[in-house]
């Protein structure tokens, strides 16, 4: 027992240190805050127009603030710390001073700030974006109470206080000026204040309501109209959603910008609707079909990859799969399972080759074939009310077989209790597969009612703990083969095992009863909550009823069996079993990471044979084959150091 445990260590230190080189690389943020140099170049950016006109300036005092920002820019940059791209940041730099110290047309002087300021997050991550959604309605009380004074009731710069502030409180309704400020400009105004001005910082608000604020006033400057109008365009066209995709981008999108893309018209009327109503980003539309973010992804991934950014694309090719695929999966897979493995392995191929550099016409050829699937996929689900035959098999095939693999390594361990006369040790085992039932409830209920679990946390999850399990089961699978062929069973068990299992041990078996069972468990949730239907949910009930019961009674046939199994080949038999079950599972803890993100992924012409574990790539394949070599290895090992006569030796039971 002592060598099991040793093995448990040597492998949990395998795979930990795995775990550590499968996390992506992240540059360490800098120390200092580049938040307050781009709030000035979004500065001039806005404000330079109203300090020179026609290379003539205007405003003797808002010029030599433009001069004095460009400045400070240069100088800050040269402050942060040292990164490849901040020479050309200082070049960009000094372009900016210069063009300022030239009175340049503000068109110029605009483009290169912004420019820069682009630069600068991509190079120094500000990290300012909203954990949630705001919501804008829910600032007019804050506005009215905070700002109406200086900036008047509706956002005209006409407050009480205004008349007597110089320089005047912005006029948040101006459309000129709104169409050029984006909301992460007025966030970081709204939290930092302007020196020199009477706008005072409002850090001690908290960021939700600094967030929801920023949109509120971004909004006073756009009618009604405008937002019905937007609301319209923002469900009916999938290609303008693509262009905002997500609710950083909408932080950093100016009306400005979009129009450079959109009619004028249109560009307006999105960012009428989204400032008033944020959460849009993030909600499914309606009626647009349920791979309608698979396909919004997918094209932004294609526009990503024709634009530069392999890494972007791929993220996005990702999230078409993870979030926009997966939720629909159960559904899919209870009506056309082979359609949806086709999918799967389409989408695989897409993101390989975006790694290979792929020429963008083979890749929209790629893209097309997918949108085909999504089409015949859409079709299949067509039919919105879900027939009892369907989901009583789909809800019963769900949980047969992400129960049964829990369940072999429960029953195993029970039963090894059992024979060893160590039943002082189950309620150990008992603690780790009820907690993990009582965790899968906690899961359905934050899924069901708090957060919406990723597609890409659910994969690393699944995989994580499929990996720990593997690598135990397969240090436990060469210490059971071992004791198989050692003999003399009875003699060993009482003189060792009571020394062996220790609470230590004890603990351990409580982790590992947990994370096998809280692995599926996890899986199982997220299944039901994606194909749940009120029409159905008497089928989908009775499929999880029955299936229960067919587990339960597995159970109870592994358990008569294996008390009656002699306890040399009950071992025997159990480390085939055990190491069966290690290449299975590392075979879905690397396909997991895979579509996760994780791990590359090279795909093979082969077979896909999901209860074994077989994914058609080398990845998986040759992580399977290590396992397996590594058991026959151990069985071997095992063969040549017990002596023949230990092995001929009867075995009492």
């Amino acid at each position: 027992m002592p060598l099991l445990f040793a093995w448990h260590r040597l492998n949990l230190f395998i795979l930990l240190v795995g775990w550590a080189a499968l996390l992506p690389a992240h540059a360490d943020l800098p120390q200092a805050n580049p938040r307050q140099t781009w709030q000035m170049l979004d500065y001039i950016a806005v404000d330079y127009a109203g300090a020179v006109q026609g290379g003539r300036v205007v405003a003797p005092g808002e010029y030599a603030e433009m001069q004095e920002f460009a400045g400070a820019v240069r100088t800050q940059l040269a402050a942060l710390p040292a990164t490849p791209k901040q020479p050309a940041l200082l070049a960009q730099a000094e372009r900016l001073v210069a063009a300022v110290a030239a009175k340049a047309e503000p068109a110029q002087v605009a483009t290169l700030a912004r420019g820069l300021a682009d630069d600068l997050l991509a190079s120094y991550p500000i990290g300012a974006v909203p954990a949630s959604p705001p919501e804008p309605a829910r600032a007019a009380a804050l506005y009215a109470q905070q700002c109406a004074a200086c900036h008047g009731p509706t956002g005209h710069g006409d407050g009480p206080a205004a008349a007597g502030l110089d320089p005047p409180p912005i006029a948040f309704a101006d459309a000129g000026r709104a169409d050029q400020r984006t909301p992460l400009a007025l966030y970081e105004v709204i939290s930092q204040g302007v020196p020199g001005t009477s706008m005072a910082s409002f850090a001690g608000l908290p960021e939700n309501d600094r967030w929801a604020l920023a949109f509120y006033v971004g909004s006073l400057a756009y009618s009604p109209q405008a937002r019905a109008d937007g609301e319209a365009l923002w469900r009916q066209n999938g290609e303008l959603r693509g262009r905002i995709p997500s609710l950083e981008a909408l932080t950093r999108t100016r009306e400005a910008d979009l129009a450079a893309a959109l009619p004028a018209a249109q560009a307006h009327a999105i960012v009428a609707y989204l400032r008033s109503r944020p959460q849009a980003v993030t909600e499914p539309v309606a009626g647009a079909g349920p791979f309608a973010l698979a396909r919004q992804r997918l094209a932004e991934s294609e526009r990503a990859y024709i634009a530069g950014d392999a890494t972007q694309a791929t993220t996005l090719a990702l999230s078409a799969y993870l979030d926009g695929v997966e939720p629909v999966e159960p559904t899919l897979a209870a009506r056309d399972v082979e359609l949806l493995r086709e999918i799967e392995t389409t989408l695989a191929r897409y993101r390989t080759q975006l790694g290979r550099r792929t020429a963008p016409a083979d890749l929209a050829t790629q893209k097309a074939q997918i949108n085909a699937l999504f089409d015949r996929a859409e079709a299949v689900l067509a039919d919105t009310h879900l027939d009892t035959t369907t989901a009583f098999l789909g809800s019963f095939t769900i949980l047969v077989r992400e129960g049964l693999e829990a369940l072999l390594i429960v029953i195993g361990m029970i039963a090894f209790l059992r024979k060893a006369e160590r039943r002082e040790v189950l309620p150990y085992v008992h603690a780790g597969w009820v907690g993990a039932l009582l965790a899968g409830a906690a899961t359905w209920a934050v899924a069901t009612y708090l957060v919406d679990i990723s597609g890409a946390n659910r994969e690393v999850t699944e995989g994580v703990s499929a990996l720990f399990a593997a690598a135990v089961l397969l240090s436990v699978g060469i210490w059971m083969h071992q004791k198989s062929l050692a003999g003399r069973w009875q003699q060993y068990l009482h003189a060792k095992l009571s020394a062996a299992l220790t609470r230590r041990s004890a603990m351990f078996l409580f982790v590992l009863a947990f994370v096998a069972v809280y692995r599926e468990v996890f899986e199982t949730i997220l299944f039901y909550i994606a194909m749940w239907s009120e029409q159905a949910s008497g089928a989908i009930v009775a499929g999880l009823l029955v299936g229960s019961v067919v587990l339960a009674a597995v159970a109870y046939w592994m358990l008569r069996v294996s008390r009656r199994l002699p306890i040399g080949q009950f071992f025997s038999i159990s480390s085939i079993l055990i190491a069966v079950l290690a290449v299975v599972l590392v075979g879905k803890g690397v396909a997991a990471l895979q579509e996760a993100g994780w791990v590359p992924q090279a795909l093979i012409a082969g077979p896909r044979v999901e209860w074994l574990g077989v994914y058609p790539s080398w990845q998986s394949l040759l992580a399977q084959l290590a396992v397996a070599t590594a058991a026959v290895v151990g069985f071997l090992f095992n063969a040549r150091a017990v002596p023949a006569s230990a092995r001929t030796r009867p075995s009492n039971s």
